[in-house]
C-alpha cells in the first residue's frame, strides 16, 4: 500500500509569505543545481552542504572550497535538493502543512522556527556521525520541524490522502496525527542507516527537527491559539473508510487554497481566526 497526502483542510487566514518564499527559493536552487556539471556540482555541494567532520572542526575544506563558515552552511544547505524526488517531497509536504503553522506565530517567528528546527536537525544527524566526510543538503530538517509543530497544534485536522492499494486508487481524508504518525514512524524505522557514512536519507536529521518543531511550538504559536486540536474539525470514522469522489476532492482543495477567508471552526475544513490585534512593529 502507498499513500501521499494531497492537501490538509485547515483554512488558514493569512498568507503564508515566508513559506512561499522558501519554496520558490529551492525552486530556483534546484534549477540552478540542474544547470551546473556532475563536477561543479560535486564542488557546490561541499562549499554549501553541511560535513559533520568541517562543522565540528576536525577537518576543513581546501582554501578554495571555503566560501562560508561551516555554521552558516546549515542555513545554505536548506535550500539545496539531492534529486527530483528529494525536492517533489519536500515541497509537497512545505506546501501543504506550512501555512497554517507560519498563521500560527507570524512570518518572523516562523523564520526564527524555520532555522532552529532545521539547525536541530543538523546537529542530530551529525552528533552521531562526527567525523563524516559526507555532505547534508536539503529542507527535510527544517519541514520536519513543521511537521512536529503541526501534530501537536492540529492533530485532528483532516488531510486529503491519496491511496494506492495494487491497481486500486482511493481519496481518503485520515486525521493529521495519523499521517504524520505514520511519517515520523517510518523514520524511526530507518534511523539505523543513518549510522552509515555512504550517504543516502539522513533520517536522523528527519527526526530531530521532528522533535525540534514538537517541543519549540507551545512557546512559538500565538497565547490564544490552543494546542492538541481544540477547535479543529474532526475526520469522521466513515470518511476515513469511504472513498472520495475526485469532484469532490477538487472543490475541497478550491476551498483551501481560493477561497482563503476568515472563517469559524466548522466541519467543513475551516478553522476560527487566532489574530492578535496589532500592538507593535514585531506583530506580523
Amino acid at each position: 500500500m502507498f499513500f501521499l497526502p494531497l492537501f490538509d483542510r485547515l483554512v488558514s487566514t493569512r498568507t503564508p509569505f515566508v513559506s512561499w518564499g522558501i519554496l520558490i527559493a529551492c525552486i530556483i536552487v534546484f534549477l540552478w543545481q540542474l544547470s551546473l556539471d556532475n563536477y561543479s556540482l560535486r564542488l557546490a555541494t561541499l562549499k554549501y552542504g553541511v560535513i559533520p567532520s568541517v562543522l565540528f572542526g576536525h577537518q576543513s575544506l581546501p582554501s578554495e572550497l571555503q566560501f562560508i563558515h561551516p555554521y552558516f552552511s546549515i542555513i545554505t544547505s536548506m535550500f539545496l535538493h539531492g534529486g527530483w524526488l528529494h525536492i517533489a517531497s519536500n515541497m509537497l509536504y512545505l506546501w501543504i502543512f506550512s501555512d497554517n503553522i507560519e498563521e500560527s506565530m507570524g512570518h518572523f517567528k516562523f523564520i526564527l522556527f524555520y532555522i532552529i528546527c532545521g539547525t536541530s536537525a543538523a546537529f542530530a544527524q551529525s552528533i552521531i556521525a562526527p567525523y563524516s566526510i559526507t555532505p547534508m543538503i536539503g529542507a527535510s530538517g527544517g519541514i520536519a520541524g513543521i511537521l512536529g509543530a503541526y501534530i501537536v497544534l492540529h492533530p485532528k485536522a483532516p488531510v486529503q490522502v491519496l491511496v494506492i492499494i495494487l491497481i486500486f486508487i482511493r481519496f481518503i481524508s485520515l486525521p493529521a496525527w495519523i499521517v504524520l504518525g505514520v511519517w515520523i514512524a517510518t523514520q524511526f524505522a530507518a534511523a539505523p542507516v543513518a549510522f552509515s557514512d555512504e550517504g543516502g536519507v539522513a533520517y536522523l536529521a528527519h527526526i530531530g527537527g521532528f522533535v525540534a518543531g514538537a517541543c519549540l511550538i507551545p512557546f512559538f504559536k500565538r497565547r490564544e491559539l490552543p494546542i492538541f486540536g481544540k477547535y479543529d474539525p474532526t475526520t469522521n470514522r466513515s470518511d476515513m473508510t469511504m472513498p472520495i469522489k475526485f469532484s469532490e476532492v477538487k472543490e475541497q482543495a478550491k476551498q483551501k487554497y481560493v477561497s482563503r477567508k476568515l472563517v469559524k471552526g466548522g466541519k467543513d475544513g475551516s478553522v476560527p481566526s487566532f489574530r492578535k490585534p496589532r500592538k507593535g512593529p514585531w506583530n506580523i
